[in-house]
């Protein structure tokens, strides 16, 4: 009999997961992380990312442990088998490269490793995720593709970042499934009802 994912939903059902709205609560969970760099370091790299929680565990440490602002990181994406190029910002690196250097000291290979040196489990990503919010008393649901919401809704809400642009992002088909993902839509239709005419 196959074992079946406790992470995944029932066939024909669904379990939705919430990204993480408020700066603050993203400030609070990076001072919690603080003292653990592999922590950090994946919280960070998932937030300013859009990569799943199975593509951020084959990152591998020589290619942040030299990378320089700007620097493309280029990967082939695990669900869909697209290239994805990722640049670099100054928040990634500045969180990235000093567990990349304390993993080139141990002579380990990926950047998030489980048993072994093999790579993290994604489903070890989600865990770690639903400790991280629970420990700041975070309402919701949580999980390892929070970090990957949570960049998308951050850029549309914060930056203004064009739906078209986030739809490229994900490689979603249409406006609707990018809204909808992101948990945005029913927040910005309610709030045209606000605006005075």
């Amino acid at each position: 009999m196959e074992k079946r994912n406790p992470n995944h939903p029932e066939k024909g059902s669904s379990t939705k997961v919430d990204p993480i709205t408020s700066l603050e609560d993203i400030a609070n969970l990076k001072k919690l992380l603080a003292e653990n760099p592999r922590d950090l370091a994946l919280f960070v790299l998932g937030i300013n990312t859009n990569l799943r929680a199975v593509d951020l565990v084959q990152l591998r440490v020589d290619q942040f442990v030299d990378a320089k602002v700007g620097d493309e990181l280029v990967l082939r994406e695990s669900k869909t088998g697209k290239e994805r190029r990722i640049t670099l910002s100054p928040t990634v690196l500045d969180a990235v490269r000093p567990w990349a250097a304390q993993c080139r000291s141990l002579e380990v290979e990926y950047l998030f490793t489980g048993r072994n040196d093999a790579p993290m489990a994604p489903n070890y990503v989600n865990k770690l995720v639903k400790k991280w919010c629970s420990k700041i008393n975070l309402k919701g649901n949580y999980g390892s593709h929070t970090l990957r919401k949570t960049f998308g809704y951050q850029q549309r809400v914060v930056y203004d970042v064009e739906i078209s642009k986030l739809m490229e992002t994900f490689n979603h088909s249409s406006p609707r499934q990018t809204l909808t993902y992101l948990c945005i839509q029913p927040e910005e239709i309610r709030d045209i009802y606000m605006n005075p005419i």
